[in-house]
């Protein structure tokens, strides 16, 4: 039986600065630092569930509850997208300047980051017509409040704070690279894979606040309607809680398999965490004062992104091999 390792005190507190220098990390204990990836998964599997046929190699799967549909990020140069209400009709494909390496939801449809190009592409829904803005870095998972857009640029360490399509500040300090940005509990922060760590970032000051070590090897991250941050730690085999403002590490629960995906329900109130290393997901309640398993399934090969439609309580899990897309209804 698992155990919830609850974390008030002695978490590792990463001091933020202004600086655009990189800092001296007094807990890493090499000078060459690599970031956490997927676990290489087995070769076999027997999914439960239903199975969606796609010759792609799926990166990210995003559902955009409102247009009803499930975009899918390939190692392609092109966005598939499923219907959200039957998957196996025929996928539409939209094309981009490369591939997606992350998507965010939006409320109209969803942003495309394309790492090769330097480029945001919004892709409206269902319509499926784009728009591309051009970035000054490599965008990785972005987050629009309103008319704001915030772009975290994983290899200027930066965050850049975009509106009406233009670049207001430039955000840095104390990141290794910034992944993803995120907002919980009206607070903004920034996952760093390199550094392994989450931030605070004040948006008004514009600068990096405080941080703490996520683990020994974060990858993912969601938010959650209590206010907090849920991060995968991949290397480090488990599921972490964040609180915010000021980040705080509240709990570390271990999830043996290399956790990586991740998802979150707000109506059922489950993290959906996906094991690259068993070919499995895993429904975790986060309502009480620890995760509870309540779901356990055998999944496509490589499981490497999942996502769920809080109107149905429908799973989807996508396949980085090829294997297609995994619909499963708890």
């Amino acid at each position: 039986m698992h155990r919830l390792v609850a974390v008030v005190a002695g978490a590792s507190l990463l001091a933020g600065c202004s600086s655009t220098a990189e800092p001296r990390d007094e807990l890493q204990v090499t000078d060459t630092v690599t970031a956490a990836g997927p676990a290489t998964s087995p070769a076999e599997s027997k999914p439960a569930g239903t199975v969606v046929p796609l010759p792609d190699k799926i990166t990210a799967i995003a559902a955009v509850v409102q247009a009803k549909q499930l975009a899918l990020a390939t190692t392609g140069p092109e966005l598939r997208l499923l219907s959200l209400v039957d998957p196996a009709a025929a996928p539409r494909t939209v094309s981009l300047p490369g591939p997606a390496t992350a998507l965010t939801v939006l409320p109209d449809g969803v942003l495309a980051s394309v790492a090769s190009t330097k480029q945001l592409v919004k892709v409206s829904l269902p319509a499926g017509t784009t728009s591309v803005q051009t970035v000054d870095g490599v965008p990785g998972a972005a987050l629009q409040e309103g008319d704001t857009t915030l772009v975290p640029l994983s290899d200027r360490k930066a965050v850049d704070v975009v509106q009406a399509g233009k670049t207001q500040k430039q955000i840095s300090g104390s990141m290794f690279s910034a992944d993803q940005v995120l907002t919980a509990g009206g607070n903004t922060v920034v996952l760093d894979r390199l550094r392994t760590a989450v931030f605070d970032l004040n948006l008004g000051e514009g600068k990096v606040g405080a941080g703490q070590r996520a683990g020994q090897g974060a990858t993912n991250a969601t938010t959650d309607r209590f206010g907090r941050v849920l991060v995968t730690d991949t290397r480090g085999g488990a599921l972490l809680a964040f609180s915010t403002g000021p980040i705080l590490l509240k709990q570390r629960y271990p999830v043996p398999g290399a956790p990586y995906g991740i998802a979150y329900d707000p109506k059922r109130d489950l993290a959906w965490v996906t094991l690259t290393e068993r070919n499995e997901v895993i429904g975790y309640n986060v309502a009480g004062g620890e995760p509870t398993e309540k779901y356990r399934f055998p999944t496509v090969v490589q499981p490497n992104s999942v996502t769920v439609d809080p109107d149905s309580g429908r799973v989807f899990v996508a396949s980085a091999t090829g294997g297609g897309v995994q619909v499963m209804q708890p």
